[in-house]
């Protein structure tokens, strides 16, 4: 299929056909009960892509109940560790032969650049997978020092079944981050993508069944938030039930602030927006009609409160989802972009004279996901990356992840830790065992 940007790029590349559109559930590709589907829209056309199986209340209960037969007498959780990570590691190798096909599909569905999924999300799937390979079989208590005549030690159990709903924005790297780690643990589970972007996650459910996972142990359930995802975070079946980093804020120390605006208003046009297929593009479209609705509505708001847009703000072209980069200058900490999570190209430059006014502003928001401080001096550096309240902190540099990085919110930007093994032991229980010491020579 020959594909064209902005009507002078041309690039050739395979469309793939969509293969997987049902539930997945219990090992198999199987029809929702009631027959409901959904469209999946390409946002580069806004277009249907795929029909696709629409879970409900009804089926998440059969999804949960695949699971926690499973987890209550299947194989998975009684495996020792090294088994688990040598199915995992397969799976890794599968998802790597796959790479062009999983990249097109999160293309297709998000919007996201080709050439960063295959470069970037789905190398980073098969590495997080292997990544927690590596831990399953490290999984141990300890043994304990009571100051009594006892004998005691901890177990590290999986917490069982698990509620995941990851988001549209990275769907192959969430999937990854959540699933990855419980599955290590022993946990099986019930996952929701979002209704914006299914395809991917039901392609590595295909993946997972052909690696060895058992059956009942994932179990894909696309769906809509207020039906699937709301039974899954109210289930009485489940054990426990489940981002984003864009740099929308940025605060600029006066002395270099009309400098650093006229470069950046320079950078944003000459960004290169289109098909994400393009390998020269450097923005693609939004993943859908309503947040591209969304973020033309917040761009309305900063330029009635009062602050001055630098560029953008406009649609690109007048087929699909497309918008220019926006920046807007002179923002105020309460106006609501400034406040409120866009989840789109939109900038808010604010200055600042003093470093303890910069975090004070910085921190004056619900959310603290991510920072990043750019700055040659070290006490600085270590100063505003101690005070700003936010799960992770990037000096010199943004947007740079691990599998053994821990990443995580403050605030209203979520609980709990993807990545890195505290990650893991999110998905453990601790057990206390404890035996009586009969006429022992030492405690």
């Amino acid at each position: 299929m020959t594909l064209s940007s902005n009507g002078k790029t041309n690039f050739s590349l395979e469309i793939p056909t969509i293969k997987f559109t049902k539930l997945f559930i219990n090992g198999k590709f199987v029809d929702s009960i009631s027959g409901k589907e959904f469209e999946t829209i390409d946002p580069r056309s806004g277009e249907v892509i795929a029909k696709i199986a629409e879970g409900t209340k009804e089926d998440i209960d059969v999804a949960v109940k695949a699971a926690r037969v499973a987890f209550d007498d299947g194989p998975w959780p009684r495996m020792p560790g090294v088994a688990r990570a040598k199915i995992l590691t397969k799976w890794a190798d599968l998802i790597e032969q796959n790479i062009e096909e999983l990249a097109a599909l999160d293309t297709i569905d998000a919007g996201k650049l080709y050439s960063f999924c295959k470069a970037v999300d789905i190398p980073g799937v098969a590495g997080t997978l292997r990544y927690y390979a590596g831990a399953a079989d490290k999984i141990h208590g300890e043994v304990l020092k009571p100051a009594r005549e006892l004998h005691a030690y901890t177990l590290m159990e999986p917490i069982g079944v698990v509620g995941h709903i990851i988001p549209w924005n990275f769907p192959s790297t969430m999937f990854a981050a959540k699933v990855a780690p419980s599955l290590a643990a022993g946990c099986t589970m019930v996952l929701k993508p979002a209704e914006q972007t299914p395809l991917s996650a039901l392609f590595y459910a295909h993946l997972a069944k052909e690696a060895g996972i058992p059956d009942g142990v994932l179990n894909v359930v696309p769906g809509f938030g207020q039906t699937a995802g709301a039974a899954i975070s109210s289930h009485m079946d489940i054990d426990k039930g489940e981002i984003c980093v864009a740099g929308s804020r940025v605060f600029v120390q006066e002395g270099i602030y009309d400098e650093f605006e006229k470069k950046l208003v320079e950078k944003a046009k000459a960004w290169v927006v289109g098909d994400p297929f393009d390998p020269k593009v450097q923005q693609g479209p939004q993943v859908d009609k309503k947040q591209f609705e969304k973020i033309l509505s917040y761009i309305e708001h900063g330029k009635k409160d009062g602050a001055t847009l630098l560029t953008g703000g406009k649609r690109v072209g007048n087929k699909g989802y497309y918008l220019e980069p926006t920046i807007f200058s002179n923002v105020k900490e309460d106006m609501l972009i400034a406040q409120d999570e866009i989840f789109g190209p939109v900038m808010a430059l604010m200055k600042f004279k003093t470093i303890e006014e910069a975090i004070k502003s910085a921190n004056n928001t619900r959310y603290g996901l991510a920072a990043g401080i750019v700055t040659k001096n070290l006490d600085i550096a270590n100063t505003v990356s101690r005070s700003i309240r936010a799960g992770i902190i990037w000096i010199n540099c943004y947007f740079a992840f691990g599998s053994d990085i821990p990443y995580g919110g403050y605030k209203m930007s979520g609980f709990g830790r993807d990545f890195g093994l505290e990650s893991l032991h999110k998905y453990l229980q601790v057990k206390s065992v404890v035996t009586p010491i009969y006429n022992s020579p030492w405690l």
